[in-house]
């Protein structure tokens, strides 16, 4: 594989935001991008790999497959592996793991089917260690196998400025993506009135702003032979934008909430764009700023265990909503029709549902 051919890049998707993962892809730019099971691929060049890092909100890690061939038994798997060229993907001077999954094929054991690949790596001469930062994915499925390099290394949600989280955090990944169902653009304001630890308010900042979400970490890519550092500085050193007012805010009930939400703002350079402050629900009042979305994350009543307060939450967030913030468009992420009927308003839920936390989440949106 030279730098310039294009191989298949595959963007792991949260399950159930496949969809809006690939209008981000399209908008982009990687206009030939395309569903599959799990995300969504296209074809394209290392560039590629490294602006699809860079730049994409959604995708949970990005995968360069690198080769692909048919093995029906270990000692076939043993020989085409073999065959790759490793001393042109991979560097002789940095480790990496090999990890494989099996699913409808004759070979059918994972451990042994990662050890022929990784004793194919060694063999050409670049060490192979568990403890790698660097990892390549075997993927057999139907007597298919296919190779990966993980190009991401940390989940693309860790975007290298949130050192404080409240409980249940949303992950930035998903947050962009329910976002992106919500309509939004960058354009328009945005109020989080349960902030957290301020993900939904300094995701849309970053939007609005221009600013790159892989701008400050580090990828696994860099650590491969194809990495062109120059290109790469040039490709993230883009200016942001600059906006008149503050149209991004947040609010809390819990002060400590609102102190992590003001230093992750801070760390990630949008703390001239948003407003945290210490406000309970019920007390609510709409920014000086033409109507925009809310978009909020409130307690589940499968966490918390007692349904009944939180009916009364939701009803109250409803009522609040509808009596102070008529034209704005709402989004609440909830586990739960009931609490999501709760708030009177009206809502409908966009298909599928999220897995977050370990729980089954709903996206319902509609307008005030």
């Amino acid at each position: 594989m030279n730098d310039t051919a294009p191989f298949d890049i595959y963007l792991v998707a949260t399950p159930g935001l496949e969809l809006p993962l690939l209008e981000e892809a399209h908008g982009a730019g990687f206009i030939a991008a395309r569903v599959v099971d799990g995300g969504v691929t296209f074809p394209g060049t290392w560039t590629d790999v490294w602006r699809a890092n860079l730049d994409l909100r959604g995708a949970t890690r990005v995968l360069a497959r690198v080769g692909s061939f048919r093995a029906m038994h270990l000692a076939q798997l043993d020989k085409r592996a073999q065959k790759v060229e490793w001393r042109t993907l991979l560097r002789d001077d940095v480790p990496v793991w090999v990890e494989a999954s099996c699913k409808r094929s004759r070979i059918y054991h994972a451990g042994a089917a990662s050890q022929r690949v990784a004793n194919a790596i060694a063999a050409a001469g670049i060490p192979v260690a568990e403890s790698a930062s660097l990892r390549v994915m075997v993927r057999i499925e139907d007597d298919l196998v296919t190779i990966s390099i993980d190009t991401t290394g940390e989940s693309l949600h860790k975007r290298g400025f949130k050192e404080g989280v409240a409980k249940a955090p949303m992950r930035e990944t998903m947050a962009a993506m329910f976002l992106r169902q919500c309509g939004f653009d960058g354009a328009q304001p945005v109020l989080d009135p349960m902030c957290g630890s301020g993900t939904f308010v300094i995701e849309a900042a970053e939007q609005a702003l221009g600013l790159k979400p892989g701008r400050h970490r580090s990828f696994a890519f860099e650590l491969l032979p194809s990495f062109q550092r120059n290109t790469w500085d040039k490709m993230r050193s883009r200016m942001p934008r600059s906006l008149d007012t503050r149209q991004f805010f947040g609010s809390d009930r819990d002060p400590g909430a609102i102190r992590m939400a003001q230093e992750n703002a801070e760390r990630a350079g949008v703390a001239d764009a948003v407003v945290f402050e210490q406000n309970a629900v019920e007390t609510l009042a709409p920014p000086d700023t033409p109507p925009g979305l809310i978009i909020v994350n409130p307690p589940y009543g499968t966490r918390i265990g007692n349904k009944a307060p939180l009916l009364g939450l939701y009803r109250s967030m409803g009522n609040v909503f509808r009596s102070k913030f008529a034209g704005w468009e709402v989004g609440i992420i909830t586990t739960d029709k009931e609490l999501a009927r709760a708030t009177g308003l009206k809502l409908e839920m966009v298909e599928p549902t999220v897995l977050h936390g370990g729980l089954r989440v709903g996206l319902w949106r509609g307008a005030l």
